[in-house]
């Protein structure tokens, strides 16, 4: 009954869509389930979210008669508890939290994809391993990820893997995904770093560190992780998107907008769209971030196939107990909102 009834919903937001250019927001909104919306983010100034960023800032929410609300939390795994506990509805975050949550009996959907590879670059410090060879000269050594079990921590593991190691023969330690990483690296408390933008390239500029793999680049991220690996996307409890199907293609028809602007825009109008804050002081390292992360995002919101099998894998590499799992592949995410909101906005 769920489901028909759920159908009937999305039909009925298709039927809309067409006019929907035509009617001023208020007219639009009285098809939305509701119009106030709160969705929770871990690290927003990321380039990892950039397409959430401009999604709210060119009023694209604003546009679909949303009036959505961006809480900014530490890390993804903090955003996804705010839903779970109830104080928002959706989570801009990692795709692979779907999965656990539905290992957990919490069934959650990605709807709209924001970033097509992770993002997550490893360096070596050029202070303490100057002398870096191969991964193998990093046993014993300390590695500094954002945080214990995150996607950083993933990336890690499978890097060393493919080297034949093991994440014991490590030192992991978290340095979170701003200042504090950079000066961690600097201070020599850690030897090496797995990390994102704007961090990596304020380093990498600096020559404080010497990259040894490199997810910003969509192929490298096949390699390390052995098929796609999507990234940033939107997400929410399956009970959200059954009682709200109007407002979830909303989301998703601002999130795929904002994809297509930012694979259109040059570094000079990312600038002026996104906060000053942003930015870290450094516009040069904020563009030179953007252009090596333009084609890790999305550029139609759509999920790949694989993904889903690609991200258990890398799950099961930092938690064992997801290979006892038993899961539903294609019930943690849909298509089917994002091939809507493309017929609605073939272009920028």
């Amino acid at each position: 009954m769920q489901h028909s009834k759920h159908r009937r919903a999305i039909v009925g937001a298709t039927l809309v869509a067409p006019f929907a250019a035509a009617l001023p927001a208020g007219a639009l909104a009285q098809a939305l389930e509701r119009k106030k919306i709160t969705i929770a983010v871990g690290g927003k100034n990321l380039l990892y979210y950039l397409p959430l960023s401009v999604a709210e800032q060119l009023k694209y929410f604003q546009a679909e008669g949303l009036d959505v609300e961006i809480v900014d939390f530490a890390g993804g795994a903090r955003a996804l508890q705010a839903v779970v506990g109830g104080s928002a509805d959706v989570v801009s975050g990692a795709f692979e939290h779907t999965l656990n949550m539905q290992a957990k009996g919490q069934p959650m959907r990605a709807f709209v994809l924001q970033g097509r590879a992770p993002q997550i670059v490893l360096g070596v410090s050029t202070k303490t391993m100057a002398s870096y060879k191969s991964i193998a000269d990093l046993k014993g050594k300390k590695i500094g990820v954002t945080a214990p079990g995150s996607s950083t921590n993933i990336m890690l593991n499978y890097v060393l893997a493919k080297a034949g190691m093991k994440p014991s023969d490590v030192v992991i330690v978290g340095v979170g995904a701003s200042q504090g990483a950079v000066a961690a690296l600097r201070a020599g408390q850690i030897d090496a770093i797995s990390n994102l933008d704007p961090v990596i390239t304020i380093l990498q500029r600096a020559g404080d560190i010497k990259i040894v793999s490199d997810t910003r680049d969509v192929a490298e991220a096949d390699r390390v992780f052995g098929g796609p690996m999507p990234a940033a996307c939107l997400y929410a409890p399956q009970s959200f998107l059954d009682k709200n199907p109007n407002v979830a293609q909303a989301l998703t028809n601002a999130i795929v907008r904002a994809n297509k602007w930012i694979q259109a825009a040059g570094p000079g109008e990312i600038i002026k769209v996104v906060p000053e804050s942003y930015l870290l002081g450094d516009r040069a390292v904020y563009i030179d971030a953007f252009l090596k992360a333009k084609g890790a995002l999305s550029p139609d919101g759509l999920f790949p196939e694989a993904g889903s099998a690609t991200a258990l894998r890398a799950l099961v590499s930092v938690d064992e107990s997801m290979q006892k799992a038993k899961l539903d592949l294609k019930a943690n995410y849909t298509n089917e909102l994002a091939r809507k909101a493309n017929a609605k906005y073939p272009k920028v």
